[in-house]
Formats: C-alpha cells, structure tokens, sequence
C-alpha cells in the first residue's frame, strides 16, 4: 500500500475504485466501503481511500489508520482539510480531483457524503455528473448496532461512558492506542508495584478516565493488565493525560519505549484520594479485579 499526504502527491496512472470520509475509527460502517472498492481491484483498476484529516480530538491516529488498511487497499491519501481544500467547489472536486487527479472508474460513498465549498456537493451529484465523467457511483447504506446508526459520534460517546466493549462492537475490534512510555513519580515502585506511564499522541481520544482491564504490549511481548487513564489527580497537579498500567509478569525497564495498550473493560472512575495510602488500598483492589478478570477470560 501507497501512503502519501496531499491528493496533489497522487501519482497513480491507472483507473481507480475511490471512497472518501474521515473515516475516524474505520468502524464497521466504514469497512463495508473498503470492502466494497476492494471488490472493484483488478490488474487495471486500484482502490484508493481519502482520509480527511479534521484535526481534532480522533478515535483513530493516521499511523493506526494506515497499520489497519496496510494490505488491503492500494492507495491510503491522508487529505489535511486546509483552507484551499475547502474552498474547492462541488463541480471542481469532481472534475478536478475524482477524474482528472484520481482518474476514478468508481466512486464508493455513504449516503450522507458531502463535499466541496458550503458542503454543496452530494450523492445525487455525484450520480448526476457520473455519465458525463464515465464512473460509477455506489452509495452504501449505514451500518447498524440493533436500532442504531453505527458513527464515530456513537463510538465517541462510547468511549466517554467508559463502555470500551460497546466501542469495540461498533468498531470491529478493541479500542486501543500506542505511546511512548514517560517517566513519572515512581510512586508505584514505592508503594511495591511498579507500573509504566504511557502517553496517548496528542489529538488520540482516551475514553472516560478511570481503572480498566487491558492488554498491554511492550519489548514484542503482550501482557494482561490493570491501568488507571486518567490525570492521576492523587498524586500530581501536571493535568497530564496518562495511562498508568501495572503489567503483570513484566519486569524490564519501560522508560522510553514505545507501547500498545488494549482496553478490555471499566472497573471505576478516577478518583482523588485523601491520602497516598487510601490510593494504595485502592490500587490493591484494582490490581484483584484485574487478576480476576482475565482468569474468568
């Protein structure tokens, strides 16, 4: 797979099977599109995928978008939403950039896409100027989760209940993210169980702060895990976001290492203790739940 930034960067030669969205999460509704330009692949036709980039808080980083598709499709295009881009005109983004850009044979949408300047472009656009362009449109219905729309909305809101399994039903895998491990307090390693801080890329959500049971991978090796995400209000004032996990069984050095962290289920909010030792209570509780959760797995 080919992954450029700018569809200006594109430099594909042959018709493509192209869908477009910000795909934030690439969730089950998402994937129905994939699937469907992938069904277009042949020796003269490449699939290609538009991601554009919002630049606010995501469900998904453009690495964990890109290590997702890696494979399946043949182009990924990570589209930064400037101000140029989107003063483009409905008529131009479909003459310029579908057709004389991205030569596509076939347009694969939702039923709510829109693009081009005031958002004046739509599906029936699209299907209006298709046989003068020579492409195919498909527009593919939503996705649901018994009576409702599958959206990085509904994921989003998810993830701020703590609700880490319902994300991962409407994802079509497990909610996680990767960071590199910081130094903290150390207080951990005081109190007899030492954990590892890790710290999300900026715009990556965390879902609702509090104690979760998770996975975590790190030296190539995963480990089950408890960890609180949070700000660690006990112990510090930095407001920093962190995931604290305590993994058990690992006992190397964590610092400055990259690591990915899968989360399994919510145990509680976080919580300022009075005191360092009602924290320590606390965590021993936590670090039980966690040993029972992944024996009753």
């Amino acid at each position: 797979m080919k992954y450029i930034t700018g569809i200006e960067a594109y430099t594909g030669k042959k018709k493509t099977a192209v869908t477009l969205g910000k795909f934030d999460g690439l969730h089950r509704g998402h994937q129905k599109l994939v699937d469907k330009i992938r069904g277009y692949a042949s020796e003269d036709c490449e699939t290609v995928l538009c991601a554009f980039d919002m630049h606010r808080e995501s469900i998904m980083t453009n690495r964990e978008r890109k290590e997702r598709l890696e494979g399946r499709i043949d182009w990924l295009i990570n589209c930064p939403f400037t101000e140029k881009f989107r003063q483009i005109s409905a008529e131009d983004f479909i003459r310029e950039i579908l057709c004389k850009t991205l030569r596509c044979a076939h347009v694969v949408v939702g039923k709510d896409f829109a693009f081009g300047h005031g958002k004046r472009g739509n599906v029936e656009m699209l299907k209006r100027f298709s046989e003068e362009y020579g492409y195919t449109v498909d527009v593919i219905e939503k996705e649901r989760y018994g009576d409702m729309v599958i959206s990085s909305t509904y994921i989003r809101d998810a993830l701020a209940q703590g609700d880490v399994k319902l994300a991962e039903e409407l994802l079509g895998y497990p909610y996680a993210f990767t960071g590199i491990v910081r130094h903290g307090r150390q207080l951990g390693r005081t109190l007899g169980f030492p954990t590892m801080n890790i710290e999300p890329e900026k715009y990556k959500i965390l879902p609702r702060y509090g104690v979760y049971a998770c996975r975590v991978r790190i030296d190539g090796q995963w480990y089950n895990g408890v960890g609180n995400a949070g700000v660690k209000p006990t112990v510090t004032d930095e407001r920093r976001r962190l995931f604290e996990v305590y993994a058990y069984g690992y006992e190397g050095d964590a610092y400055g290492k990259e690591a990915t962290a899968v989360f399994c289920d919510f145990e509680r909010p976080e919580v300022k203790f009075a005191t360092v030792e009602e924290l320590k209570d606390r965590v021993m509780r936590d670090m039980q739940y966690g040993e029972e959760f992944f024996a009753g797995k």
